[in-house]
């Protein structure tokens, strides 16, 4: 059988294209709806992450106007930044008796911890939202993640609700 993070990327990278040929949209990066798909049923996770990308996009762009950032300089710089972002809100404490939490446990089983998804995929997103817009890439991500884990739960059912 298959394991369900190579079928979400897979499935994912065939939805990103989908949407980058019909909609002239990018999804944050080819592999990032696979990823974001799988932490559906972790809202928190989901949001944390999508803030670490905007704050990613916004340093960024601020050292952009005193800095000399462009082409590969400019995607690697995302890629630092949000991994650098990820990293400080990982150290951030997130504990049980905040009511963000009460509300995430009332959507799934997740556990105490909340926490931003992957180390690059904060990165991946904020060239996107720099590239195309950030409505323009939060709409097409989000889209194309319930896409991807639509077709996920149609062809994993239970297992999937079992992460």
């Amino acid at each position: 059988m298959i394991d369900i993070l190579t079928a979400s990327i897979g499935v994912g990278l065939a939805v990103s294209l989908l949407f980058s040929e019909m909609f002239g949209l990018a999804a944050g990066g080819m592999v990032v709806p696979g990823y974001i798909a799988l932490h559906l049923n972790r809202p928190v996770d989901v949001t944390l992450t999508l803030i670490a990308a905007l704050v990613t996009y916004l340093v960024v762009h601020a050292l952009s106007t005193f800095m000399i950032i462009y082409g590969k300089r400019r995607t690697v710089m995302m890629i630092i930044i949000g991994y650098l972002v990820r990293g400080v809100m990982g150290m951030i404490p997130f504990y049980t008796s905040e009511p963000l939490f009460q509300i995430s446990q009332r959507l799934s089983d997740a556990p105490a911890a909340f926490e931003v998804i992957g180390y690059v995929i904060p990165g991946l997103i904020a060239i996107w939202m720099d590239r195309q817009g950030v409505i323009e890439t939060l709409a097409a991500l989000i889209t194309s993640s319930v896409v991807v884990r639509l077709v996920l739960t149609l062809v994993f059912g239970l297992e999937l609700q079992q992460l």
